[in-house]
């Protein structure tokens, strides 16, 4: 989940044009909160449940989403919401799914709509569902860490080649400072230098992503723009 500040990427007749550093100057002034402690939970939760169902299904577009299943956070933790058919999975993730050390880890505001390919739901997801259990049992973050090196260990199944997830909702917040951010595809890969597949190199559309990396969880993640948020609006932004 965790974006970054990237390049312009020229595309065809189209420019996919994202900004360097903070977009806007009010983002920027947000960007000084700070977040020293998880909020009380009902901040994190979404009243309205069909209101978490379609951010959810907006990560994605409809011909995907319509058929996945949805999960929506209880105050105990994912469970079903919408039953699927295509194997894809889409959940509404909160900022504890970002790096341990990302000072937004406990924003509330923050929401990040993804629909997991099958790959990805076997084998990335319930790192998803584990996060926000050990969150929602009162754990600071380094109890988080030492229970999620044991989950890595003993229960998380062996990363599957092809996963990957769409983060394309235009209704995303992820993070003060960066806000909707960018129209997105997500792969998953075990452990290996971001440079095998050219990210943050000069010029490449392909960027590295945090989130995970070791820390402790054994994947990297490398992320690729996309033209268009799921709805097939284009995405535009201002370059600085």
């Amino acid at each position: 989940m965790n974006p970054k500040p990237v390049k312009v990427i020229a595309l065809g007749a189209f420019a996919l044009v994202i900004v360097l550093g903070e977009c806007w100057p009010a983002q920027a002034q947000d960007a000084k909160k700070t977040y020293p402690s998880m909020a009380p939970l009902e901040q994190y939760l979404m009243v309205d449940r069909d209101a978490e169902i379609a951010l959810a299904q907006s990560a994605a577009p409809a011909a995907i989403s319509n058929d996945a299943e949805v999960w929506v956070l209880t105050r105990h933790g994912y469970e079903v919401a919408v039953k699927g058919k295509n194997g894809f999975v889409c959940v509404v993730e909160r900022s504890w799914m970002s790096p341990f050390d990302d000072p937004g880890f406990w924003n509330p505001k923050m929401r990040g709509p993804l629909c997991f390919n099958p790959p990805a739901v076997r084998s990335v997801l319930p790192l998803t569902f584990k996060r926000t259990d050990l969150v929602l049992a009162g754990l600071s973050k380094d109890q988080i860490i030492d229970d999620l090196k044991t989950f890595v260990k003993k229960e998380l199944p062996t990363l599957e080649p092809g996963g990957m997830t769409y983060m394309m909702s235009s209704q995303a917040y992820l993070g003060d400072e960066h806000g909707h951010w960018v129209p997105h595809l997500m792969f998953y890969l075990p452990l290996t230098d971001g440079v095998t597949w050219g990210a943050d190199l000069p010029g490449s559309p392909v960027m590295l992503n945090p989130q995970f990396h070791g820390a402790p969880e054994p994947i990297t993640v490398v992320m690729i723009p996309a033209l268009k948020w799921s709805d097939g609006t284009a995405e535009f932004k201002r370059v600085q």
